[in-house]
């Protein structure tokens, strides 16, 4: 009998370090289960990898709609198995905090801080059903190091952190793996173009945070990389 693909449900899949995650991942054989809001990109991804012979399911979703993630986890459950979920999406705002508008706010931390728990939320049951899994969070440098004109990101950051902290130990009796990646700067959609275009030598890429991410899901034994900092090797920006 065939072995059983293990699946991997990621979010934020259609740009940036989600993207690149979704090819490692197709790479080693997983079955992976891409989600985002922009499902154009998410169907131009899914042609990209089909040039190189891989495949992936998509499963649009907006990870701030509560609602949208219960239906996604239940659709990718009614035939598969979520070994391991990939909270990444994720978005911010440049600006002081005076001159962010509620708006801005509620947007960062609806996505990025409730989107990921409401992804833990509805994916745990099933891996606590089943006697295990992996979690990993991509969070960032931002919840480690203060940073000007970054207010919401960051809380939205250290609140993950908080919130995924406190989940490790409450899941170690489940044997659910948490863990956390800070990335430092990374080239991505994410930043303007005008410091992409500035600082793109000496920011990390998408491809090497998605190969520690498959790296970290990979460990064997009872081993697990609770926490792991990367920044470029000449430091933040």
């Amino acid at each position: 009998m065939a072995e059983k693909k293990l699946g991997v449900w990621i979010t934020g899949a259609s740009s940036g370090i989600g993207r690149a995650a979704a090819k490692e991942f197709a790479k080693i054989g997983c079955d992976v289960f891409a989600s985002a809001r922009r499902t154009t990109e998410l169907e131009r991804l899914k042609k990209e990898l089909n040039k190189e012979k891989l495949s992936i399911d998509l499963y649009p979703c907006n990870v701030a709609s509560s609602a949208n993630v219960d239906q996604v986890v239940k659709k990718i459950t009614s035939s598969h198995k979520i070994n391991c979920l990939v909270n990444n999406a994720g978005v911010t705002t440049f600006k002081k905090a005076a001159d962010n508008s509620i708006q801005e706010i509620n947007d960062v931390i609806n996505t990025n801080l409730l989107g990921s728990i409401y992804a833990i939320k509805y994916v745990l049951p099933y891996m606590i059903a089943d006697g295990g899994g992996t979690i990993i969070n991509v969070i960032s440098s931002a919840a480690k190091k203060i940073f000007t004109s970054s207010s919401a990101y960051t809380a939205s950051k250290m609140g993950l952190m908080g919130y995924t902290n406190v989940l490790r130990e409450e899941v170690r009796q489940h044997k659910i793996r948490v863990i956390n990646i800070y990335p430092g700067a990374t080239e991505t959609p994410m930043w303007p173009q005008d410091v992409r275009k500035k600082n793109s030598e000496r920011m990390m890429t998408s491809e090497k945070i998605a190969g520690l991410i498959v790296w970290a899901f990979l460990q064997e034994g009872n081993m697990v990389s609770e926490e792991i900092v990367v920044k470029p090797i000449q430091g933040d920006l």
